[in-house]
């Protein structure tokens, strides 16, 4: 039986040239590399240039996706941006990077689910690809959480950077069977009662302000592994892979504790984990497509693995794709 599944054609990443290590920023801040390192494993994260856009970042991603993939830009009919950090309220960055790639046909929009934002932008591209309606579409996650962070609370700026990743994928034609390429299971939760633990202080109907971003780290990091562990465990029974079978897991990288807690209990085995928090620090939307162009740039992600992602946002938002390379 033929079915249509979602395959990755590519992907690619981009950083922006600053660094910001923990050193640097215990001159400013009442911290230190130690305090940092032991409670998070990031060791140092890049700041967008003065004047750098989300949009400009996400269409650098792009750019690298589409060589990757080996595709030009007029080969895509879909653009979907997940980012909390839009250039502007309204329009939505995603048409800015159309407009950047010099792409005048198809659709594209942004998606907000904060952290756990890739995945659901991955998880709404698969069904328009599914459903026929597109044929390949650029996911891209790209964010400059800089500018929305108060760099007097070090209890949320030493958690952040910058950084832009993308995928492109498209519809194909396959037997489905589980050796499948592309998306095979998809499973996305969200639960508002939560929506004050991490948030940002301000908006459009609100406070009229950007605002910066908020968090009882503590509660998060409660609810974090126990909500990435059932949702994984949901994927993986709705695939029918145990976790034993997956060969990468490629989470949200929020902070190595939160990662090592998760692969623990499910019994995943440490060295199947990419972890580029140490480098990037929490990139929000954009953390898990770095993560994915790192693992394939350096040769671990190769086709055919079975790849997992996972992540947890605010909201609380929180979902996993289960997909072969």
């Amino acid at each position: 039986m033929n079915i249509v599944r979602t395959v990755v054609r590519g992907c690619g990443g981009y950083l922006p040239e600053r660094v910001l290590t923990n050193d640097d920023l215990a001159k400013v801040v009442d911290t230190s590399d130690r305090w940092i390192t032991e409670r998070t494993g990031i060791k140092e994260r890049r700041i967008a240039a003065e004047g750098e856009l989300t949009s400009a970042m996400g269409a650098n991603a792009a750019r690298a996706a589409l060589d990757d993939a080996g595709l030009a830009p007029e080969d895509i009919d879909l653009i979907i941006l997940a980012t909390s950090t839009p250039d502007q309220t309204f329009p939505a960055s995603a048409v800015t990077i159309q407009a950047e790639l010099g792409i005048t046909h198809g659709a594209a929009f942004d998606v907000q689910a904060v952290c756990s934002g890739f995945v659901f932008a991955l998880a709404t591209a698969d069904n328009y690809l599914k459903s026929g309606q597109f044929k390949r579409a650029l996911v891209i996650g790209s964010e400059v959480f800089s500018r929305i962070l108060d760099w007097q609370d070090r209890s949320t700026c030493v958690l952040f950077g910058d950084g832009a990743g993308a995928v492109v994928v498209e519809a194909q034609k396959l037997n489905g069977a589980l050796t499948d390429r592309g998306i095979l299971a998809v499973s996305l939760r969200s639960d508002g009662r939560y929506r004050d633990k991490l948030y940002v202080d301000g908006g459009p109907s609100s406070t009229g302000t950007v605002g910066y971003v908020r968090m009882d780290g503590p509660e998060v990091f409660r609810h974090a592994v126990t909500k990435i562990s059932e949702v994984i465990g949901a994927t993986l029974t709705q695939s029918g892979y145990n976790a034993s079978d997956i060969d990468w897991f490629v989470p949200h990288q929020a902070n190595k504790r939160i990662l090592d807690g998760a692969a623990k209990k499910l019994g995943l085995d440490p060295e199947r984990i990419i972890i580029t928090v140490d480098k990037h620090a929490n990139t929000s939307a954009a953390s898990i497509p770095l993560a994915l162009a790192q693992g394939r740039a350096d040769g671990r992600i190769k086709t055919g693995d079975l790849v997992l992602l996972e992540a947890m946002g605010g909201g609380f938002t929180w979902g996993a794709v289960l997909l072969r390379w």
